[in-house]
C-alpha cells in the first residue's frame, strides 16, 4: 500500500477546534509531517456544517505548503481542495503515476476522527455494579465513549429513579449487559423493563434510540420483546460470556457502527464529510487508543497515555495481562480538567493537595480565589512565573486523580459466582489486580494543552513523574502538538506511515527516567549509575540528570542501594542500554511511595532543589 499512497490528509474535528495535518513520503521514502493547520470548528450555529471547518483547515495546509515545505521534499503549494471538496487522487482514478514529484495535486487518502456535536455519549446498563455493569463501562470507554451514567440491579437505586435518570441524559447509545451465558434471567428482563419505561429518546434527530444488547445469549428474544419496537436493537456476543472470561471486541465494534449511523450522520454536515473521507470516521479517543494499542502490540511494550484537557481527563494503557495478552483500558475522567473543570480539581483534590506541590509560600485562600478566577475566565493563560506553577500543581492533581480512576477500572476479572439473590449474586466483590504495574511500565505518553505546551519539556517530565510515580526504568514523552488522534485513525489502514510520522515528529523524548522502588534517611546512598563516561551517585531524596540529547544512548550499569530495588531485587544491579532526550537521563532517587506534605519541614526548599536539578528556573 505505501508504494501507492504518498501524501495523507488526515483531520481532527474537535468540540472548538478543527486540526488538519499533511503526511507525505520525502526523498528518502519516510513518511514525515510536512504542514499542521487548524480552523474553528463549524458544527454549531450559525454554520451548521462540520465540512467547512474542514475546508478552512485544509486551505490553511495549502498556504502554508506554499511558502514553507520542510527539507526532502517538492516545493510548492499543494492543492488539496478542489470543486469545494477534499480531493483525492486513489479515489478518483487519476492518480499521476509520477507521484508527489508530479503536480502538487490532492491527497492519495484521507482520514478524519470526530469529537464534535460533544463526542459519543453512552449510557451502559448492567447486572451487577461490579461485575456486567463493569465490563460494559469498559467496552464502552475503550470505543472513545463519554460516560454519562452506569446503571445496575444493585446500584442503590430505585426504579422510577433510573427512569428520571434516563430521561434526564439522553444518550446516544445504550449498552445493556449482564449474566454469564446460561446465567441469570430476571434481572435482565427487570433492567430492559425499566430502558422500555423510560422510553429514552436520542440527542440528535427523531430516530430510535440504538441499544447494543450484549448479555446472556439465552434471554436475547425476551429482551427484544420486552423493550418492543420503539428500539433499534442490535445484538452481539455476550460481554462476559463466562465469569472469568471478558469479550469486549464485538461490542466495542458494534458502538463504532452505530456512532456513525446514528450519531455522526446526524450531525450537521457529516454525512457529506464521511463521503468526502477514504475511509470510516472514528471518535478522537477511539483513534488515540487505536494508535496506543497497535503501537504497543507492534513494539512489544507497555504504554501508559494521558490526554489532558480543559473539561475532560483521558487515560490510556496497554499492559500485559496474567494470561500474556496486552489489555487496552482507557477511561475518562469528566470532571477534571484544566480550564472549564478547574474548580473541579480543586473540589476532589482539596486546595491543601494543590498547594503543597508549590515550590513557594503562599496562603490556600490565595490558591482557591486564583484558581476561581481561571474557571470563570476558563481560556486566559498564565501571565506570571507563579500563575503558572499554580496551574501546574492543578496539573499533577487531576493528572493523579485520573490515575487513581483508571487503576480502579483496569483490572483482571475476579468474582465468585451465587446461587442466591442479586445481593449476593456474587460474593466477594473483590476489585481483581490491577493492570497497571508500574515496574513493568516502558513508555509515559503526555498530551494536552498543559503537558504539550509547557514553556520547557523538562516541567512537562516533571509533572508526570510527580503524578504518576514510575518505577524502575521508564521513558517520558509528550506528544508535541497533538496528533495522536489523526495517526490513529491512519494507523488502522497504513501503520507503517503512522509509525514513522509517531516517532519522528508527533512525540517528544523527554529522556529515560530511573526511579527505584523502596524508602530511605536523607543523604544515604540511593543509586549509582557508572559506564559511557557517567560515574554518579545520588543521595535518596533528590533528583539529578544525565545529560544526554535524542537519539544519543547510553550503555550503563545502575546499582540501587541495598534497600532499594529496580526490578533485579534489592541492592541488585541493572545494566540497560538509555536513551536521553530533551532533558536527558533523569535519576529520581526520591523513593517509593513518594509524596510531598504541604506542612513538612524544608518542603519549599526541597521543592526547588527539584526545579534546579531539572534545569528549571526558581520562583522568585
Amino acid at each position: 500500500m505505501s508504494d501507492v499512497i504518498r501524501r495523507i490528509v488526515a483531520t481532527d474535528c474537535g468540540s472548538t477546534t478543527t486540526k488538519a495535518i499533511l503526511i507525505e513520503q520525502n526523498d528518502a521514502g519516510d513518511y514525515r509531517l510536512v504542514a499542521r493547520g487548524e480552523a474553528p470548528t463549524t458544527v454549531e450555529k450559525p454554520f451548521e456544517d462540520v465540512t467547512l471547518g474542514v475546508l478552512n483547515s485544509i486551505t490553511e495546509l495549502e498556504e502554508i505548503t506554499e511558502t514553507t515545505v520542510p527539507v526532502g521534499f517538492a516545493p510548492g503549494r499543494r492543492k488539496l481542495i478542489a470543486d469545494g471538496v477534499v480531493w483525492r487522487q486513489l479515489k478518483r482514478g487519476v492518480r499521476n503515476s509520477a507521484g508527489i514529484t508530479g503536480p502538487l495535486d490532492a491527497s492519495d487518502l484521507y482520514v478524519s476522527t470526530s469529537s464534535a456535536g460533544g463526542g459519543l455519549q453512552m449510557m451502559v446498563a448492567g447486572v451487577v455494579k461490579t461485575m456486567s455493569a463493569e465490563s460494559a463501562e469498559r467496552a464502552a470507554l475503550g470505543a472513545g465513549a463519554i460516560l454519562m451514567d452506569t446503571l445496575a440491579v444493585d446500584d442503590g437505586r430505585r426504579d422510577y429513579q433510573k427512569v428520571e435518570r434516563l430521561r434526564q441524559l439522553r444518550p446516544d447509545i445504550i449498552l445493556m449487559s449482564g449474566g454469564t451465558d446460561g446465567g441469570t434471567k430476571s434481572h435482565l428482563i427487570e433492567m430492559a423493563e425499566v430502558i422500555r419505561r423510560a422510553d429514552p429518546k436520542p440527542r440528535f434527530g427523531d430516530m430510535k434510540l440504538p441499544i447494543i444488547y450484549a448479555g446472556n445469549k439465552e434471554v436475547r428474544e425476551e429482551v427484544r420483546a420486552v423493550l418492543g419496537e420503539g428500539i433499534a436493537l442490535q445484538v452481539v456476543d455476550n460481554l462476559r460470556p463466562k465469569l472469568e472470561q471478558e469479550n469486549l471486541g464485538p461490542a466495542r465494534e458494534e458502538i463504532h457502527e452505530m456512532f456513525l449511523e446514528h450519531v455522526m450522520q446526524q450531525a450537521p454536515g457529516y454525512s457529506k464529510l464521511l463521503e468526502w473521507t477514504s475511509e470510516e470516521v472514528m471518535a478522537t479517543p477511539n483513534a488515540v487508543g487505536k494508535l496506543l494499542k497497535e503501537y504497543a502490540e507492534n513494539e512489544k511494550i507497555n504504554v501508559l497515555g494521558v490526554d489532558i484537557g480543559g473539561a475532560t481527563t483521558d487515560v490510556f494503557s496497554v499492559f500485559m495481562s496474567s494470561s500474556g495478552e496486552r489489555i487496552y483500558n482507557r477511561t475518562v475522567s469528566a470532571n477534571l480538567g484544566m480550564s472549564y473543570s478547574i474548580c473541579n480539581v480543586l473540589k476532589e483534590a482539596g486546595v491543601e493537595n494543590i498547594a503543597r506541590w508549590l515550590p513557594f509560600e503562599i496562603a490556600p485562600s490565595e490558591v482557591r480565589n486564583r484558581l476561581r478566577n481561571k474557571m470563570i475566565r476558563p481560556t486566559t493563560i498564565p501571565q506570571t512565573y507563579e500563575d503558572l506553577l499554580i496551574e501546574h500543581a492543578v496539573a499533577r492533581e487531576a493528572l493523579r486523580l485520573a490515575f487513581i480512576h483508571h487503576k480502579s477500572l483496569a483490572r483482571d476479572l475476579v468474582g465468585v459466582q451465587s446461587t442466591s439473590n442479586v445481593d449476593r449474586l456474587f460474593s466477594a466483590a473483590e476489585a481483581g489486580k490491577s493492570l497497571v504495574n508500574m515496574m513493568a511500565l516502558d513508555m509515559i505518553i503526555g498530551s494536552g494543552g498543559v503537558l504539550s505546551h509547557a514553556p520547557r519539556r523538562a516541567q512537562s517530565a516533571l509533572m508526570m513523574m510527580d503524578a504518576y510515580l514510575p518505577e524502575g526504568i521508564t521513558m517520558l514523552t509528550v506528544d508535541s502538538i497533538f496528533m495522536m488522534p489523526h495517526l490513529g485513525v491512519l494507523s488502522e489502514h497504513l501503520y507503517a506511515a503512522a509509525k514513522q510520522v509517531f516517532e519522528y515528529d508527533c512525540i517528544v523524548k523527554c529522556g529515560h527516567c530511573i526511579a527505584p522502588i523502596g524508602v530511605g534517611k536523607e543523604g544515604e546512598t540511593c543509586i549509582t549509575v557508572t559506564g559511557d563516561g557517567v560515574n554518579l551517585t545520588v543521595p535518596f531524596g533528590q533528583i539529578a540528570v544525565v545529560p544526554c540529547g535524542r537519539n544519543e544512548f547510553k550503555e550503563l550499569t545502575i546499582t540501587p542501594g541495598k534497600n532499594f530495588d529496580l526490578g533485579a531485587g534489592k541492592g541488585k544491579d541493572v545494566r540497560q542500554k538509555l536513551e536521553g532526550g530533551t532533558v536527558g537521563i533523569i535519576i529520581d532517587a526520591r523513593g517509593r511511595p513518594f509524596s510531598v506534605d504541604l506542612n513538612a519541614p524544608n518542603r519549599v526548599e526541597k521543592l526547588r532543589s527539584f526545579l534546579t536539578a531539572m534545569g528549571l528556573p526558581l520562583p522568585k
